[in-house]
């Protein structure tokens, strides 16, 4: 066994490729994308055609994964996002590969609604009432694809939802992610992020961005960390993970928990170190004994094509970009162009910068556009 070689698989691969790569890993990574700083970051890629818009298929998956690990042999695989619903696929990746990770069983019993509003009882935790069928009066409720992610399949619940989807009470509040280490028992909490949306007429939930500290206060922060330390022994969740909440003043309710490293982990990558050797200690058994501590806020933010691009052009890419697409790559309208950063002493103001940058980045490409 190879140990510094790791599989990784994920809609994009960059975010953990960089990140076991300053820890010292060789990433052999297969993604939706092949952007250029995953190029970059890689021992070895390979592209997965995507399905159903950007679904990760089985078979592809497993061909670029045997592909990969033919020259070397890997340590194990971490799955990001992609597998919410993909219980069956992991199962396969663990008994080929190995997961460092949640397994198959976990995230199922955490992506099934009616196991999860359970789970939130029976740990005490405030949860949206949810439902199988349709509500007869659809007001307030939303339909969301079971095992769905990113956002992009929340809608306001109508008549024409397909079987996949299950329908939440939708409750008022501020969205609030917070990124969890566990190990199975135990758990340290790495930070709290606002998020926010970007929506469109038929994604009104789609993720935007996130910004860190989410300025939460003492008191209803150390109630979601107990939450949460509840949730992580009951379910026995391991690595990173995030937990989304809706925070309405002193009350909070729980709305889903991903499984799996997602989308605040490049606002919470620390200086000098790496949340993906964190993560490979904590489902190792290993906990830090503090959390990082962060000189400024941060804010990260995707910027979506307004407009289809049928080759993107070579940009000059600021250092604050990343998920850069390669030259020539066609970007359907909607869909993510790259992700953008900022850093600044406060969340307001990381938020104001990260927009600024995000709309830079769409006024260069309108103006080679014209």
């Amino acid at each position: 066994m190879d140990s510094n070689a790791v599989l990784i698989a994920a809609a994009s691969g960059r975010a953990l490729a960089a990140s076991a790569r300053r820890a010292g890993y060789a990433p052999l990574v297969a993604d939706l994308f092949g952007d250029q700083d995953t190029l970059a970051a890689a021992a070895a890629h390979v592209r997965v055609e995507p399905v159903n818009g950007y679904d990760i298929a089985a078979d592809p998956l497993l061909a670029a994964f045997e592909s990969l690990a033919a020259a070397r042999n890997p340590c194990g695989a971490v799955c990001g996002t992609g597998f919410e619903d993909r219980p069956d696929l992991l199962e396969l990746i663990a008994q080929r590969w190995g997961l460092v990770g949640n397994s198959a069983a976990t995230v199922k019993c955490i992506k099934d609604p009616l196991a999860f509003a359970q789970l939130c009882r029976d740990c005490g935790i405030p949860h949206p009432q949810i439902s199988l069928a349709p509500p007869a009066d659809m007001t307030g409720w939303l339909a969301k694809r079971v095992g769905g992610s990113g956002g992009v399949h929340i809608q306001l619940a109508a008549d024409d939802h397909g079987p996949c989807f299950y329908f939440q009470r939708h409750v008022a509040g501020m969205p609030v992610s917070v990124l969890l280490l566990a190990d199975g028992r135990r758990s340290v909490v790495l930070g709290f992020s606002r998020q926010w949306s970007s929506p469109t007429p038929s994604r009104p939930f789609r993720y935007g961005g996130a910004v860190q500290p989410a300025g939460l206060g003492g008191d209803i922060e150390r109630a979601m960390k107990a939450a949460i330390d509840r949730l992580v022994a009951s379910a026995a969740l391991v690595g990173l993970n995030s937990a989304d909440f809706l925070v309405d003043g002193s009350t909070f309710q729980l709305l889903e928990v991903n499984p799996r490293p997602g989308a605040t982990v490049d606002i919470f990558e620390p200086t000098g170190g790496s949340l993906f050797a964190m993560h490979v200690a904590a489902c190792r058994g290993t906990l830090p004994a503090a959390p990082p501590i962060y000189d400024d806020a941060r804010a990260g933010a995707i910027v979506h094509a307004e407009q289809g691009i049928a080759a993107m052009p070579d940009l000059a890419w600021p250092d604050w970009s990343a998920d850069r697409p390669v030259a020539g790559s066609a970007i359907p309208a909607g869909g993510p162009l790259c992700s953008v950063f900022a850093g600044a002493p406060t969340a307001e103001a990381a938020r104001a910068l990260v927009e600024q940058r995000a709309a830079a980045i769409i006024a260069e490409l309108n103006a080679r556009r014209t």
